[in-house]
């Protein structure tokens, strides 16, 4: 940029000249005007022309140069507000992808959390409602068993005239489980150890289901037409608990087909427990005591060293198969219970109560039906009947058996309809130990000491679960 000089400067300039000027003519004396006065006119004037140019040029060069610097200004400002506006982009782009994330993640525990406390809950409702259903059961049995103030005449009088008392209807009840269960119990070992003249076996477990089941099914049809069939029953949860519990039976046979001798099949199914505890472990939301464990361990544990405690001159030995069949028994054991809550639960839903009949007809109709589709698809219908019609003697213990297991599960009904469930499961719960006991005495089963060692063990785990059971109903009644 080119500098000038200021034009204030040739003004002040201007106007001392002329002051000079004006002092010479007032002391001199007046003269026509010379050439000399116009041409300082003249140069006053250019120079004041070219004060302003200075001033004018020197305004636009200052307006340029603001100009210039607003724009530069105004550039920077605008280039830094882009960059701004993009991080603050990226900043709330991350912040946002944070976000999700972290509310995926909330979300993902957060319902974990609310399905594991469901199932606590739905856990500890069944219980509640197992529980309630039972004290209202025992309660009302024993409301009935009472007699008015003025009515214990009549009571009398229908007690003379037909009435039972509890010991002769619980005589009645447990001498029939023992009795019909204590001989199936012999007639199933019987017939797995069965030899033909061939040396060949008996070893179609599903057809002997088949028949099983077919004994239940007339029982329980009679039974039902006694007491009246119930209408409007879930059968869908019947069918499904139905295939679960002739599959665990299946099993169980199919372990002493293979070997597995009688007292460990049957120490072994008392240890029902252990899948139970298994399950509501791994699904959550379950505790159990340290007692219950123990129990589970007696049993097993005892079962275990039966199995190894035999003596080599015992007529049958435990095989690796046999095992494999009563675990994967114990583990269908499992799946029925909870098969048979969730029917209760269907029924309940439904507004029905099935009576007893109804329970054993519908759910042996379906034993039966998937016990003929397995034993046919296996060849085991063609193959059992060859084998029955071959040797007569053991076709007259598998219908012996069948109707055996008809009559006890009537005897069971009964005790229900009569007694307590602790009752029936005390009943149920020796017997398993009586049948050891008669196998080993009456069927040739050789001991040594560790095997008897581990028959105690094991029942003292059967009764120590009785026990706990008695213990935590008395409970109940007491609150």
């Amino acid at each position: 940029m080119v500098c000038h000089r200021h034009p204030m400067s040739l003004l002040l300039s201007l106007a001392v000249f002329c002051s000079l000027q004006a002092c010479s003519s007032a002391s001199s004396p007046s003269f026509p005007s010379s050439p000399t006065a116009a041409a300082l006119e003249r140069q006053k004037q250019d120079l004041i022309n070219r004060a302003k140019q200075e001033k004018d040029n020197a305004v636009s060069a200052a307006r340029a140069a603001a100009s210039e610097v607003s724009s530069a200004v105004a550039a920077s400002a605008g280039l830094a507000a882009q960059q701004a506006e993009a991080a603050a982009s990226e900043i709330a782009s991350a912040a946002a992808a944070k976000a999700n994330t972290a509310v995926s993640q909330a979300g993902t525990l957060a319902a974990a959390e609310i399905e594991k406390k469901k199932n606590i809950l739905l856990q500890k409702l069944n219980q509640e409602q197992n529980r309630v259903v039972s004290t209202i059961s025992s309660g009302k049995d024993r409301m009935l068993s009472i007699p008015l103030a003025g009515d214990m005449s009549k009571s009398s009088a229908a007690s003379a005239s037909g009435g039972l008392p509890d010991a002769v209807k619980l005589l009645i009840g447990a001498g029939g489980i023992y009795t019909a269960f204590l001989y199936y119990g012999s007639l199933q070992e019987d017939v797995f150890r069965y030899t033909a003249e061939d040396g060949s076996s008996f070893k179609a477990a599903w057809f002997l289901q088949v028949l099983e089941a077919l004994a239940n099914v007339v029982i329980g049809f009679m039974g039902m037409q006694l007491t009246g069939a119930t209408k409007g029953i879930p059968l869908k949860m019947f069918g499904i608990s139905g295939a679960a519990q002739v599959s665990a039976k299946a099993c169980t046979s199919l372990a002493l087909a293979n070997g597995l001798s009688f007292p460990v099949a049957t120490l072994a199914k008392s240890g029902k427990m252990a899948p139970v505890m298994a399950g509501s472990l791994l699904l959550g939301g379950a505790t159990y005591s340290i007692r219950e464990y123990l129990q589970v361990v007696a049993i097993i544990g005892g079962t275990a060293i039966v199995s190894m405690g035999k003596k080599k001159g015992g007529s049958s030995s435990s095989s690796s198969l046999g095992v494999a069949y009563i675990i994967l028994s114990l583990v269908l054991d499992g799946v029925t219970a909870g098969f048979q809550k969730k029917l209760k639960m269907e029924t309940a839903k439904a507004g029905v109560k099935p009576k007893p009949y109804d329970f054993m007809f519908w759910t042996n109709l379906f034993m039966f039906l998937t016990a003929t589709v397995i034993a046919a698809g296996l060849g085991e219908v063609t193959a059992g009947i060859a084998f029955c019609s071959s040797n007569p003697e053991i076709l007259s213990k598998i219908v012996k058996f069948s109707l055996c297991s008809g009559v006890g599960q009537s005897f069971i009904f009964y005790t229900i309809a009569n007694f307590d469930p602790l009752v029936l499961s005390t009943v149920t719960t020796t017997r398993k130990i009586f049948s050891v006991l008669l196998s080993i005495f009456l069927k040739g089963h050789s001991l040594s000491g560790t095997g008897w060692s581990g028959i105690a063990l094991a029942c003292s785990g059967i009764v120590s679960e009785l026990h706990l059971k008695s213990s935590a109903k008395k409970k109940a009644h007491g609150a």
